[in-house]
């Protein structure tokens, strides 16, 4: 694979091709094809999720956008100052990420929201020249064990040595990852993520990165 970021053209996953196939014909009014990262290349926190929701950022085409997961994502942002406003609407709503960017680990909605371990694979390439392009002293965040993972084969990491859980800390070619339990409805209705609990992942970001610019 080339070292692109992003390719809105990518039909390299076969299942995944036709599920959106299948999408534009019922909801013709979707994004429906790769969701492109949202945010400065150059920005110091970089926010990696799993994958487009098939009625979220499928349908608006900006990541974390028109699904519950957003809620909680995009309040926490603007609380700590990587976001202008609490609320992302829709992808031309006018909202801006400060010194933040916000990615996913598969840029396409893959069936029942679940991408099998090949398509996490075929779409590592995108994030591992995205994170090579993010400043050495980047902080990235990683929502949900498959980001995590996706982050790890990114950088060459081997999993054993930098293991998954909610407010880890580790240490990747002189980047900072944290990780924090997906904020997916599933996630926060069981209360196994609440809001401090999310919040206490960007308040640690915060201090690392210093006040908002």
């Amino acid at each position: 694979m080339s070292a692109t970021c992003f390719d809105a053209t990518c039909r390299r996953c076969e299942r995944i091709d036709t599920y959106l196939q299948d999408a534009r014909a019922r909801f013709p009014g979707y994004h429906c094809a790769p969701v492109a990262p949202f945010g400065a290349p150059d920005a110091r926190l970089v926010v990696v999720g799993l994958a487009p929701g098939l009625h979220g950022a499928n349908a608006s085409g900006r990541p974390f956008t028109g699904d519950h997961a957003g809620l909680l994502l995009y309040a926490t942002l603007h609380q700590f100052g990587f976001a202008s406003r609490a609320q992302s609407l829709a992808a031309d709503d006018g909202l801006q990420l400060l010194d933040c960017r916000i990615t996913n680990a598969v840029k396409c909605v893959p069936p029942a929201n679940k991408p099998l371990t090949a398509e996490i694979a075929a779409c590592n390439g995108y994030l591992t020249a995205e994170l090579s392009h993010s400043p050495a002293d980047a902080v990235l965040v990683a929502l949900g064990r498959i980001a995590h993972e996706a982050v790890l084969s990114a950088f060459g990491a081997r999993r054993r040595d930098y293991p998954f859980a909610h407010g880890a800390e580790h240490m990747l070619a002189g980047r900072r990852l944290i990780d924090s339990y997906h904020c997916s409805r599933y996630n926060t209705q069981t209360r196994r993520l609440t809001a401090p609990m999310f919040e206490a992942v960007f308040a640690r970001v915060r201090e690392w990165l210093g006040p908002a610019r």
